[in-house]
């Protein structure tokens, strides 16, 4: 983990990301497994997206 998490929400998110960047890690070294890597990698940019928006959240909480 780069750094540490503002709340449990952004903790799992991390940790969701990490075990999908593993998954496709592994999935590297299997073959005509291109197609489920794409899906594994729309969903981590899904996650990514979801994790920046509860960081805006969290940043404008903390600046009130």
């Amino acid at each position: 983990m780069s750094y540490e998490a503002g709340s449990k929400e952004c903790r799992h998110l991390i940790e969701a990301k990490e075990s999908l960047l593993s998954a496709m890690d592994a999935l590297s070294n299997i073959n005509s497994t291109d197609l489920i890597q794409i899906q594994i990698k729309e969903i981590y940019n899904k996650l990514e997206q979801m994790h920046d928006n509860r960081k805006e959240i969290e940043s404008a909480t903390n600046y009130l």
